[in-house]
Order: C-alpha cells, then sequence, then structure tokens
C-alpha cells in the first residue's frame, strides 16, 4: 500500500498565516528616524539664537508650505511633540539647555517648533500680520450668521440643483435657472458647521476660515518668555507621535 500523504504535504505552498515577520528592522529604522531628529533640532539650537512654541489656527499643509518657503533662514519643526519635547529635555534635569524644558511643555496638541536668528521684534510683526483665508471645514465655529434670499441663483448651472437640493438648500429649476424657493439660513453665528453647511460655503466661494501662526513662548539664552496662552483648538489637537497628517521637518523625515 503506498501512503501518499507525505508526498501531498511535501508539494503543498506554505501559508503566508503562519510566516514570522520580524518587527526588529522596523522598530530599529523607527528609532533611528527619532534620534536624528533629537540631533537635528538640537543642532539648530546650537545654529539658531530663538525657539519659539507655535499654535495653528485652521491648519492647512499647503499654506504652511508657502511659510517655510518664505521662511527659509529658519527652520520649522511639528509633528512630533514627543519627540520634540525629548530634544528640548521634559525635565530641568534632562533639559539640553537652561530652561528649555520650560518650552517643552508647552509641546502639547496641535503645535509646533520655529527655531530662527531673527530679532523678536522681526518675528512677532511678521506672525501678527500673517493670516491666509480658506474654506472652513466640517466642525469650524462660523463667525457669523450667513443667509441667502429668496430668488434665482445664477452663478449655479442647472445641472447643479439636485446636489444643492441635497445640500438642504429649498431650490427648483425655473426656467432652467436654479432658483431658491425661500430665504436660507446657510449657518448661525457660533455653532459649528455640518459637512452639509462646508460644502455650500465653499460651492458659494465663501472663505469664512482663517490659517494663522501664533507665537505662543519665546526661549533666547536660557530665557523663556510666554507670549500667549494656547486656544482650545491647539490643545485639542492631534498630538500623534508619528505625525499622521501632518507635515514634519523635511530634512529629518528624509534621514
Amino acid at each position: 500500500h503506498f501512503d501518499d500523504s507525505r508526498t501531498c504535504l511535501a508539494s503543498m505552498p506554505k501559508s503566508k498565516r503562519n510566516k514570522l515577520v520580524s518587527l526588529t528592522r522596523a522598530e530599529a529604522k523607527g528609532r533611528v528616524g527619532k534620534e536624528a531628529l533629537v540631533e537635528k533640532v538640537q543642532q539648530c539650537l546650537e545654529e539658531y539664537g530663538s525657539a519659539y512654541v507655535v499654535s495653528f489656527e485652521n491648519m492647512r499643509n499647503a499654506k504652511l508650505k508657502d511659510v517655510r518657503a518664505l521662511w527659509t533662514h529658519s527652520r520649522f519643526f511639528l509633528g512630533k511633540n514627543k519627540v520634540l519635547q525629548i530634544a528640548l529635555g521634559r525635565s530641568e534635569e534632562q533639559e539640553y539647555k537652561k530652561n528649555l524644558h520650560h518650552l517643552s511643555q508647552l509641546l502639547v496638541g496641535n503645535v509646533g517648533l520655529l527655531l530662527t536668528s531673527k530679532s523678536k521684534e522681526e518675528v512677532v510683526e511678521w506672525f501678527d500680520k500673517f493670516h491666509e483665508s480658506d474654506f472652513a471645514r466640517s466642525g469650524f465655529i462660523a463667525p457669523k450668521t450667513m443667509e441667502l434670499e429668496e430668488g434665482p441663483l445664477p452663478d449655479f448651472p442647472h445641472n447643479m440643483e439636485p446636489q444643492l437640493r441635497q445640500l438642504g438648500l429649498p431650490t427648483c429649476l425655473k426656467k432652467g435657472v436654479v432658483t431658491l424657493l425661500s430665504k436660507h439660513t446657510i449657518c448661525r453665528a457660533g455653532k459649528p458647521l455640518t459637512p452639509e453647511q462646508a460644502r455650500v460655503l465653499k460651492l458659494l466661494g465663501l472663505q469664512v476660515a482663517e490659517f494663522k501662526i501664533k507665537l505662543l513662548a519665546r526661549w533666547n539664552a536660557g530665557d523663556v518668555e510666554i507670549l500667549a496662552e494656547p486656544s482650545e483648538a491647539a490643545v485639542a489637537g492631534d498630538d500623534d507621535e508619528d505625525g499622521e497628517g501632518v507635515e514634519i521637518d523635511e530634512e529629518a523625515e528624509e534621514n
């Protein structure tokens, strides 16, 4: 009698489910990347005279890139708060330079680090003036009540009428023209926008949000100055150690 069970088993492909994957290489790569970021921040602390903790209102990565392009003489680090805290030092015993641990304690939420040789006056003046309008997103607190009056909406093509109706606008087609059947409140002051309201504002071309960068604190030669209190939005912002969805320091990421 011939038993072919061993032959069949030998010829069967190995199950991928049973394959053991070592995470050592990935973990080591992540650790090396974080160590490189710590080293880069500390190098910049030597190179630049001042460090600022900055917070972001209505963060937009594209607009942040524009700011980076204008501030090539300085360096921004963000998206890895826990690693940045380590670079500065989380306590007086661990701090890289005198009193940096006070800055480290502010690296929570939607914030980042700016290292620059520009004078305090130059930095404060530039960021006080800087703001960029943008379309609001869902959850944004409406700054004012906005309404549409009854009547034709000639800026919209006829084939958009069903979409406007789905977004909550009381519309119909009258002689091929999109028409609002009654006065409609798009949003109310002080209330968070729904996804539908944010979409309507964008379709109307209304940019009610502003991207701003706020200076929270400054460190220079061991002295720390608190410049502003962080907003609730900044404190509640993304504090992901890996910085998902937030642009981090470009050179450190490449290394």
